[in-house]
């Protein structure tokens, strides 16, 4: 009986020591407001401020001693790379097109995908952005969509990119999965890989020597845009599908200095008038009034 009492004292110290040390570490525990219970942070909540391996740290070389040079050459090279001003990097989907034909050359856009893109286009103006960069999928119905918004804005259509590696795909398989759309699982090897490759190439802060904000206008394909929304906010990019943005739509997601992530537009077409907003595919043109 009394190895048993001491047996149950110390279960009892010992887990009341592991309950409160929890308590003590705001990394392992939330309150959730609406129920005033706890549990724990799965990891995919916690945010990674190194995820484009741009965070100072990673970038100084290492100190290789205690000393007060060496601690002075480290602290140089940390001033060195850190970032000062934010990137702006503005999303928009494509016009709505026609698909027709067995390749991308006769996916052009409908009579209403250029209106919705003339559309996007002024108020793109109206937001009084000075672009740094203009990029687009070189795919038939992003290239239009770009040409078109290009007539309305500020920028020398000689600078416009195009790139490949934004073309529409599929990305990742989706959770939870369609019944209507089941690519092979060799399409979401080649695309995923791909479209991961635009993520890392457009995404990340700003490089240390950037002397103001810059503003990046990426023309481009609904998947796409999904996928870089989930993984720039750090969201588990599984998730791509549960998220609907309109045809010529603009997403705006800024990266701060520090690293940080935040979404200001997800696929806003407030500026377009409701007769003319679409989201899918036709299959036949229609006339637009």
């Amino acid at each position: 009986m009394r190895k048993f009492a001491a047996f149950a004292c110390g279960t009892g110290a010992g887990f009341a020591a592991y309950y409160f040390q929890k308590l003590r570490d705001p990394l392992q525990v939330v309150h959730n407001s609406w129920t005033n219970s706890e549990r724990h942070i799965s990891e995919c909540a916690l945010w990674d401020s190194n995820w484009d391996f741009r965070d100072p740290k990673s970038l100084a070389r290492p100190m290789k001693n205690d000393k007060p040079q060496e601690q002075n050459r480290y602290n140089a090279d940390l001033e060195k790379n850190v970032s000062k001003y934010a990137r702006h990097i503005i999303l928009i989907r494509h016009g709505e097109y026609l698909d027709v034909g067995e390749t991308d050359e006769t996916h052009h856009l409908t009579d209403r995908g250029r209106l919705q893109a003339k559309y996007t286009g002024k108020r793109l103006h109206e937001l009084g952005i000075k672009w740094d960069k203009v990029i687009a999928s070189n795919m038939v119905r992003a290239q239009e969509t770009a040409e078109i918004i290009l007539n309305e804005i500020d920028f020398d259509k000689t600078k416009v990119k195009s790139c490949s590696y934004l073309r529409e795909g599929a990305p990742i398989p989706p959770q939870p999965p369609v019944g209507h759309w089941k690519p092979e699982a060799s399409q979401f090897f080649r695309d995923g890989a791909r479209i991961e490759a635009a993520f890392r190439r457009y995404f990340h802060r700003a490089l240390p020597d950037q002397e103001k904000d810059s503003y990046t206008l990426i023309v481009g394909h609904g998947n796409v845009i999904r996928y870089f929304v989930c993984r720039a906010l750090q969201f588990p990019a599984e998730g791509w599908l549960r998220i609907n943005i309109n045809h010529a739509s603009i997403t705006w997601l800024t990266i701060s200095p520090s690293g940080n992530v935040s979404i200001k537009y997800l696929g806003d077409t407030g500026f377009i008038p409701a007769k003319h907003l679409t989201n899918r595919i036709p299959r036949e043109a229609k006339n637009v009034v």
